[in-house]
This record gives structure tokens, C-alpha cells and sequence, in this order.
């Protein structure tokens, strides 16, 4: 019985993270947004680049402090096929302040209220980033990594991918 009770529970935990639709080294959930300015953005069509996806939120101290070192990333690597994506959590009432603090940074950013992307399950902690490889496979999930995402952990995990222009193994 116990063996049984055991591979039931198995089977829950294998059905909530499909759910999700999170696992590393497979294609990475979709995720469409539209920008402020109107401009339209999809995950599906960043192919053949590596994408960091970003959720943020004002009022959250750690995001605060993992934006600029994202931003610094990105304006050194963008010409390399970096693409950074903030998706902003914030309040309707929030938006000023959202863009006040996204003027400061080169990456563009969305709000939740403009992005479908219901395959990353409830976004219940920030920062919360995930990296997509060049082939659109998921290579950082945001809930099973640190919760930021540091210099150290975008010069092992992200520009190896930049690099290669390929794929690597998945890690966590």
C-alpha cells in the first residue's frame, strides 16, 4: 500500500507542474504582451535569440534591485541576440509609477493587464525570471531557481547561450 500511496502522489506533482506548463529543456510556455506604445510582443517570435523574462512590480524591494543588474546585462549583450522583457505586476493606479521606473532602463516592459501568459502558472513571488534558449526551451524556471537573478548566475547559465548560439543543459 505505501507503494501505491507513493506513486499517486508522484502522479499529483507530475500533473501540477504540466499544469504549468514549466520544464526545463522543453519549449517554454507561451507569452504574448502588448507594450504601452501599442507595440505587440511575442515569445514565439524571438527565435533564434535568448529571452529573459522578467515579472517585476514597484513595490517589490528585491526586483528593484535585480533590474539594473539585467539592465547592465542587456545593454552588453543585446547586439548578441539578448533579448530582456519586464512584465509588471503593478495596480492599474501603479502605471505611472511602473513607467517612471522603467525609463531608467533599456528593456522594454508590459503590464500583467496586457499579457497573456497563463502557461507560468500563479505568479505568487518576485522577482520572478525565467530564461529561453534560441530554440524557445525554457532553461531557468523562475520558481524552482533563486528567487533573483544575479550577475554571477546570468555569466554561467545566460551567456554560454549567447555564445554558443545553441542550446545547453538544462539547469535549475
Amino acid at each position: 500500500m505505501p507503494m501505491r500511496l507513493l506513486f499517486c502522489l508522484l502522479l499529483a506533482c507530475c500533473g501540477v507542474a504540466d499544469a504549468r506548463g514549466l520544464a526545463l529543456g522543453r519549449p517554454a510556455p507561451a507569452l504574448d504582451a502588448t507594450f504601452a506604445d501599442g507595440h505587440a510582443w511575442s515569445l514565439a517570435g524571438q527565435r533564434g535569440k535568448v529571452v529573459i523574462v522578467n515579472f517585476w512590480a514597484t513595490w517589490c524591494g528585491p526586483c528593484r534591485a535585480e533590474m539594473p543588474v539585467l539592465d547592465a546585462f542587456y545593454r552588453a549583450h543585446r547586439d548578441e541576440g539578448l533579448e530582456v522583457v519586464g512584465i509588471d505586476l503593478d495596480d492599474a493606479e501603479d502605471a505611472a509609477e511602473a513607467a517612471r521606473v522603467m525609463s531608467a532602463f533599456a528593456y522594454p516592459s508590459a503590464s500583467i493587464r496586457d499579457v497573456r501568459a497563463k502557461g507560468y502558472g500563479r505568479l505568487w513571488r518576485l522577482p520572478l525570471c525565467f530564461v529561453v534558449d534560441r530554440d524557445g526551451n525554457l532553461r531557468r524556471d523562475g520558481f524552482e531557481a533563486a528567487p533573483v537573478l544575479d550577475a554571477a548566475e546570468l555569466e554561467t547559465l545566460v551567456l554560454p547561450l549567447l555564445r554558443t548560439g545553441s542550446a545547453s543543459p538544462a539547469t535549475r
